[in-house]
């Protein structure tokens, strides 16, 4: 039995990071870490299993007994943590190397690659595997409805989100070339993460990468629909592909919504199989064909997969319905890419029929915050009924190249969408709360955590009720 480690996790309040130090609690290791701050959900999580956590780097009150420190990609170099960690010769490794090294390489790893979508097939593959009676171990960029973004298992099998930004500030390969996979998913492929990649031919090559590393037992996994994910697996000799029309092997013959549900007549090894799931969207149409042709290729059958499907409880932040008040109904979402933005509006139109939406904004990420994407952006807030723009999160530090907020909102309305800019202080809800009428969905859109605005909107439309 391998004997318990300390790991010292620097920082610990990352999804991610958050969900490493829940598997090794888990699996009998001591584990401690530090944060800037710390905002729900993990760091309820944290705190219900007892982990210590500091707030505030100081090298002072490094652990002097842990035998490894995991730093995470957001700390630079120039942190005073890890330059005591340098300076004192402490052993030290990536999250995703630690993850991979102890929870991949013992098992056959699925890892759920793509720009977008990620977290929901990860979650639902997760799902899957598990009502089949595979316990697999789970590390999921997201928290599940009623779970946590974690799930220690000992089927043998581990089901990873395959992130493709860089992994530390001394390793600025992809997380997901750590995860040895046995299947691994290309769900789709574009520009992305304009900050450490000059070009799409780099993202490109990175999913290549990856895809290099399914051995000889495994399969790439891939969505003939994407013309990234084409690029990617084409003639890999593993591929496997999934799509709408009979080429695929898992084939989408039919599809549509009831009752704000996803329904979808699939094909695989020529027999017919209905599934059902309560997702909306096209996108994630997607998602379920890729995570259900990994539960088949894991040795599921298809009834079982059915089965399973319409029991998934659903990822906190992707559609996520906060609550309603006033007759306005909040929802929070993860979507910071032009791509995913779209897509969401175009699930809640599927979800929430008939309805006005108010998109609120919030450009987070540095490649959000920059100009690559202005068109796009416009292009994707053009399909709201109101779209609203909060301040450019990394702005100083864009400086010119920051988004125009101005020229988006004048662009916005030139095509017809009612369009406005929430204020570089103050309060954002009581902002947006100045747009709002009976009636409508405020959708509340960023890759962070917007400073708790969906809860907070909800809290003073219920106030003022």
């Amino acid at each position: 039995m391998q004997k318990p480690c300390h790991y010292y996790l620097l920082p610990i309040g990352g999804t991610a990071t958050a969900a490493l130090a829940g598997l090794l609690h888990e699996a009998g290791d001591r584990v401690s870490g530090v944060d800037v701050a710390l905002y729900p959900p993990t760091s309820e999580l944290l705190a219900e299993l007892g982990i210590p956590v500091r707030v505030g780097f100081d090298p002072a009150g490094i652990p002097a007994d842990l035998d490894q420190v995991v730093i995470g990609n957001a700390i630079p170099r120039t942190n005073v943590e890890v330059q005591a960690v340098l300076a004192r010769g402490l052993l030290y490794t990536s999250q995703a190397a630690a993850f991979g090294e102890r929870f991949c390489r013992p098992a056959r790893a699925v890892v759920v690659a793509g720009t977008h979508g990620k977290t929901t097939t990860t979650a639902l593959t997760t799902h899957l595997l598990t009502a089949g009676g595979l316990d697999p171990t789970a590390l999921i960029g997201g928290v599940p409805v009623g779970g946590t973004p974690w799930r220690l298992g000992h089927g043998g099998w581990t089901v990873v989100e395959g992130d493709e930004y860089n992994t530390a500030f001394f390793d600025k390969g992809p997380k997901f070339l750590h995860y040895a996979p046995h299947l691994f998913v290309v769900g789709n492929v574009e520009f992305d993460h304009g900050d450490i990649y000059p070009d799409l031919d780099a993202i490109l090559a990175a999913f290549r990468a990856g895809t290099a590393l399914v051995g000889s037992g495994g399969a790439v996994v891939a969505n003939a629909g994407d013309e990234g994910a084409r690029a990617v697996a084409a003639g890999h000799p593993r591929a496997v592909w999934y799509g709408l029309g009979p080429a695929a092997a898992l084939a989408c013959t039919a599809w549509g919504h009831d009752d704000g549900r996803l329904r979808a007549t699939l094909t695989w090894e020529g027999r017919a199989f209905d599934v059902a799931a309560p997702l909306v969207g096209r996108h994630n149409l997607d998602n379920l064909m890729a995570a259900v042709t990994c539960a088949l290729l894991a040795g599921m059958a298809p009834e079982a997969v059915a089965a399973a499907a319409a029991t998934f409880p659903g990822v906190r932040r992707r559609l996520e319905f906060v609550g309603e008040a006033g007759g306005i109904a909040v929802v929070d979402d993860f979507a910071h890419h032009p791509t995913a933005v779209a897509m969401t509006l175009a699930g809640a139109r599927h979800r929430f029929p008939g309805r006005r939406l108010v998109a609120v904004f919030e450009p987070r990420s540095l490649t959000a915050g920059g100009t690559v994407f202005a068109a796009a952006y416009e292009g994707a807030l053009a399909n709201a009924d109101v779209a609203l723009v909060a301040p450019v999160f990394h702005r100083a530090r864009l400086g010119e190249h920051a988004l125009d907020r101005g020229a988006l909102i004048a662009a916005l309305r030139r095509r017809g969408t009612e369009a406005g800019e929430l204020p570089e202080t103050g309060d954002f809800a009581a902002a947006v709360h100045g747009y709002l009428r009976p009636g409508d969905v405020v959708l509340c859109m960023s890759s962070g955590d917007f400073g708790g605005l969906p809860r907070r909107l909800l809290a003073e439309l219920r106030e003022e009720r």
